[in-house]
Order: C-alpha cells, then sequence, then structure tokens
C-alpha cells in the first residue's frame, strides 16, 4: 500500500483539506497507515501534478479543499482490484524472539510478557477507539468497522500466543 492510494481512498469519500485528511490518519488509519504532516503534504502536491486530484475549494489562509479525479478515481479502482498486495513479511518483534536465546531464559520471558502487554493495551485502545465512534452505514464505517475488527483479534492473538510462548520458555 502507498500513502498515495490511501489519500485517494479517503478523497473517495468526500472533498477535504490536507488539516482534514491528517486528522482522518491520526484518528482512523494510524493502525493501518500512518503518516506524517511533511508525508501528506508532499503526496496532495504529487497527486495534483499527476491529476489525480484537484483543488476544489481554496478558504481563508490559502486553505485547500482537495477533490479525487477522474483519473485519481480510476488509479484507486485499479490498484484496489488489479494490483497484487505486497506480501513482505517483515517483524521486527519476532525477528528478536529469533534471537532471545542470547538473552537467556528470564529476559526471554521479560520480552514475551512485554509483547503480550502490548497486544492487550492495543486491544484496549482499539475497544476505546470502537466505542468512540458514532457508526453510522456508510462505507467509511463498514470498512472500517472491517479494519478495526482486524486490529482488535491481531492484538487478542498477539496476547495469547505471547502468554503460550512464556510458558514454551520455562
Amino acid at each position: 500500500m502507498s500513502l498515495r492510494h490511501a489519500v485517494l481512498g479517503l478523497l473517495e469519500e468526500h472533498p477535504m483539506s490536507g488539516y482534514d485528511l491528517l486528522k482522518r490518519f491520526e484518528q482512523a488509519m494510524s493502525n493501518v497507515w500512518a503518516a506524517t504532516q511533511s508525508q501528506l503534504y508532499g503526496e496532495l502536491g504529487k497527486l495534483e501534478a499527476a491529476g489525480q486530484i484537484r483543488v476544489h475549494a481554496e478558504g481563508p489562509r490559502g486553505r485547500k479543499e482537495y477533490a479525487i479525479t477522474e483519473a485519481g478515481q480510476a488509479e484507486l479502482r485499479h490498484w484496489l482490484v488489479e494490483v497484487e498486495p505486497n506480501r513482505v513479511t517483515r517483524n521486527e518483534s519476532l525477528l528478536r524472539v529469533y534471537f532471545l536465546g542470547a538473552v537467556g531464559p528470564e529476559r526471554a520471558r521479560e520480552y514475551l510478557e512485554h509483547l503480550g502487554e502490548t497486544g492487550r493495551r492495543r486491544s484496549g485502545r482499539l475497544a476505546d477507539l470502537e466505542d468512540s465512534i458514532d457508526w453510522g452505514d456508510d462505507d467509511a464505517s463498514v470498512y472500517g468497522r472491517l479494519v478495526l475488527e482486524w486490529g482488535k483479534r491481531f492484538s487478542e492473538m498477539q496476547r495469547e500466543w505471547a502468554e503460550w510462548a512464556v510458558k514454551q520458555v520455562e
């Protein structure tokens, strides 16, 4: 996935300013795809230059609201259904687990317990996020809930796996 496609997907919902997009990344997408302000504004410039978005409206202090163009919609749809997702598996936490023998069983258990606690905390944050959202029947709500549910289940699996792994080291 790329930042480009995340921005196009958000703009598919409705026009937004860079500030609005940044807030959506922070609130709804931070567990899926993070973006900094400089990355986001840089991508907006690239998308505009490529004709995939356009300035929809301008407001005070140079505020620009962007809308997706037909070319942007075509790119988004192409990426959604025709481009195979990048499935490169890199997990720094599991790489560390692989080498935990270098620190001894006590430190290994501490690390595994930490992974379990991380999963538990993330699960709690996602449950709080779910409770704070006024869910509707729009696409962002329907598919956003699917992504949120994946995050909750993944977090719970991480917690359960870590508890199992601690017992294996004992």
